[in-house]
């Protein structure tokens, strides 16, 4: 038998690395379940041994409470059903050459801030509100004129020049009340977006999606947008769920276009998967077949390229587990799009700098406290931070 540890000892784990091929059976298994038992700190160095890096879990792994990882967090690290193994989790060099650690061909990336920062634009002195372009928003409904309200508000504090709000007639004088810096442009129904011709020659981006409802006209108005649009959208929330019960609506979406999906918006889209690893599968070859980025929304949110490659973004909390916050990255892509950034650029720097909000209202307010607009009054403090780190 395993003789009993005392409480508060710490446990350094290094019985088996990311080369495990196999689950653990046997004695080894005895062993690692007999330390999840016992009431220790337990430290995984590199990988909680018995945890595939690249595959799900069968066998016995470690519940690690901290885990050191080398070079780079392994791609097990991001789905949430390994968080009971990896724990909180770290990583640094061993030395390893930096030109070796580039010259790896990989599918998937973890979005660093010095990555980011040099995306970053900078204003030239004689610009004007024409410079940074001009978002149309497509947003809200009876009822969920709010989530128009929000968008619009982080597509501005994003940096657009200018940003009109596409909505139905019931939430005109809503939108003019509570967010005058935003033009409205009022559709032909009343309570849901119905109309069949948009001129979108106008807007440098357009975003659809926050609140717009589902219903069948609103459904047939997204199709004529589709047809009529000449450049990348921004889909989410009820455009997707709408392009879900229609995919006959998927050969109208322009290439390169931008999609959020939370994880359900994205298995009503694609298809159930039976795990994180087979979900990310189908989402690369999704972004591949529709020539599209995927932006798939959680903990570390991925966004998949046309090409299949993966980028893991490094910032945000469970705070931001909260109505609204989609609405907001919303309006931060589109408006980071008006602005001349490539849907690539848009889709990394629009939902690091998104999840660096949400961290940073998470410090000064506390996550079970952050609501998405809380996300919005800390948009020009992430830019602050971004610049202020440079080096």
């Amino acid at each position: 038998p395993f003789p009993v540890l005392p409480k508060g000892v710490i446990v350094i784990d290094a019985i088996f690395g990311s080369g495990l091929n196999r689950p653990v059976e046997g004695y080894w298994a005895e062993l690692i379940n007999w330390l999840n038992g016992q009431p220790v700190t337990r430290v995984s160095v590199d990988i909680p041994s018995g945890m595939f890096a690249d595959a799900p879990t069968t066998g016995a792994a470690v519940k690690a409470h901290y885990t050191f990882a080398f070079e780079v967090p392994k791609l097990g690290f991001l789905f949430p059903e390994n968080n009971e193994f990896v724990g909180n989790w770290t990583c640094e060099s061993i030395g390893l050459h930096p030109d070796f650690i580039a010259s790896l061909e990989t599918p998937w990336h973890f979005v660093t801030q010095e990555m980011v920062r040099s995306m970053l634009h900078q204003r030239r002195k004689y610009a004007h509100k024409g410079t940074f372009g001009h978002a149309l928003l497509v947003a809200g409904s009876y009822g969920k004129v709010g989530a128009g309200i929000l968008a619009a508000r982080a597509c501005l504090r994003s940096g657009a020049g200018l940003v009109t709000i596409h909505a139905p007639s019931c939430a005109y004088q809503i939108l003019q009340i509570a967010f005058p810096e935003a033009m409205v442009m009022v559709d032909e129904g009343e309570l849901f977006i119905r109309q069949s011709r948009f001129d979108f020659s106008r807007y440098s981006a357009v975003g659809i999606g926050p609140g717009i409802g589902t219903a069948d006209a609103t459904a047939l108005a997204l199709r004529a947008m589709l047809e009529q649009a000449d450049h990348p959208l921004v889909l989410d929330a009820d455009a997707l769920n709408l392009l879900a019960k229609h995919p006959e609506f998927w050969e109208h979406v322009p290439e390169n276009s931008i999609l959020t999906p939370h994880p359900k918006e994205f298995e009503r889209l694609f298809g159930k998967t039976s795990d994180s690893f087979e979900r990310n599968a189908l989402q690369r070859e999704m972004a591949r077949k529709h020539k599209v980025f995927i932006v798939l929304k959680g903990a570390y949110t991925c966004t998949s390229t046309p090409e299949g490659i993966c980028y893991f973004n490094s910032t945000g909390n469970p705070g931001m587990a909260t109505g609204g916050s989609g609405d907001v990255l919303t309006g931060m892509l589109t408006g980071l799009l008006a602005q001349g950034y490539s849907p690539f650029e848009t889709c990394v720097l629009g939902v690091y700098l998104h999840g660096l909000a949400g961290d940073l209202a998470a410090e000064e307010l506390q996550q079970e406290a952050l609501l998405a607009s809380d996300i919005i009054s800390h948009i020009g403090r992430a830019f602050l931070k971004l610049r202020s780190d440079e080096s």
